[in-house]
């Protein structure tokens, strides 16, 4: 599937985006289980349609995604509106793509707590679902 134009869904698209909600992140279980669904804070980059969450290597999602990547979805509530984004994930270990999501993070959010066992997941956005 390939990448979605994400800046032509529009300014409340984008604006919701920039708001700062907490989002959960929902990975499929190798046992074919029930989803793992986890809250982050995630950030989305228009023109790229990547979306990024920095976490820790060692986490559940983390582990789950691991070296060959996962089908991802990213969703975010506030009242009747809201958006889902699918994708592909992958972890990136590299420290510029670390710090660059650390940025994009602390702009959305707040600045996050140091970790030097930080990784970013980066999901590249192929469908949107969503009521904004």
């Amino acid at each position: 599937m390939s990448a979605v134009d994400l800046v032509a869904m529009g300014d409340d698209f984008a604006e919701f985006w920039q708001e700062r909600h907490l989002c959960t992140l929902s990975t499929v279980r190798p046992d074919g289980g029930p989803p793992h669904v986890v809250p982050v804070g995630a950030t989305l980059d228009l023109p790229t349609g990547i979306a990024r969450v920095i976490t820790s290597g060692g986490s559940h999602k983390a582990r789950l995604i691991g070296a060959e990547g996962a089908a991802v979805a990213l969703c975010q509530v506030d009242g009747r509106r809201w958006s889902t984004l699918e994708g592909r994930a992958v972890v990136r270990t590299e420290p510029d793509e670390i710090a660059d999501a650390v940025r994009r993070y602390a702009t959305r959010y707040r600045q996050p707590r140091e970790n030097p066992a930080r990784v970013v997941i980066e999901v590249q956005v192929t469908r949107v679902l969503g009521n904004v």
